[in-house]
């Protein structure tokens, strides 16, 4: 791995961290208008999906057609990076986390930075322009790349792996998502 580009990115998102840390909330996240969060129980456990287990109690939203093509083009995207399942469900719980799967355009008072699009990135921290961070190909691939060049990320945790590539002020919360991006990595990947 080229460690100055590793270094780089690290460094950038250092900064989008500190940002955040200084911004306060997410305010995004704490919008009225997403979807009620229903703890479940476990329903796949894989060893290829799961490896570590679960994390904490698990999260679930009933999905729309619009999230269902997002959860699509996120598995299209990964297959396309060579990537494997586990990657699809570190991609997909990430953008449960940040977006609910939903493309979020400026939500302006309520909008953290700059940030948008399903796995809520900025343009200002490098991720790319708005037109293409809301792209949900563009946007998987971005953070896709983000993940290989972290050392171990098969062997992470999810919440760890999806927090080096992140940087959010809320490190712990990917980790409520994991079943059900499992869930849908396995009802969508062959298909």
């Amino acid at each position: 791995m080229n460690t100055i580009l590793r270094k780089s990115i690290l460094g950038i998102a250092g900064l989008a961290f500190t940002g955040g840390v200084f911004a306060g909330p997410v305010a995004a996240h704490a919008a009225d208008t997403t979807p009620a969060v229903k703890p479940v129980t476990a329903t796949v456990q894989s060893d290829k999906l799961i490896p570590h287990g679960v994390q904490g109690d698990q999260s679930r939203i009933d999905l729309n057609d619009e999230q269902t093509k997002n959860v699509k083009a996120i598995i299209a995207a990964t297959k396309k990076a060579g990537m494997d399942e586990r990657a699809a469900v570190v991609s997909i719980a990430t953008a449960l986390q940040e977006s609910k799967l939903e493309n979020l355009g400026h939500l302006g008072d309520r909008n953290d930075h700059d940030s948008q699009g399903l796995f809520q990135q900025r343009p200002s921290s490098g991720w790319g322009t708005v037109e293409q961070i809301t792209d949900p190909e563009y946007s998987t691939t971005a953070f896709l790349k983000g993940l290989k060049q972290v050392d171990g990320w098969q062997d992470m945790p999810l919440t760890k792996a999806a927090q080096t590539v992140q940087v959010s002020a809320y490190p712990d919360h990917y980790a409520q998502w994991e079943q059900q991006a499992a869930d849908l990595v396995a009802e969508h990947w062959n298909k």
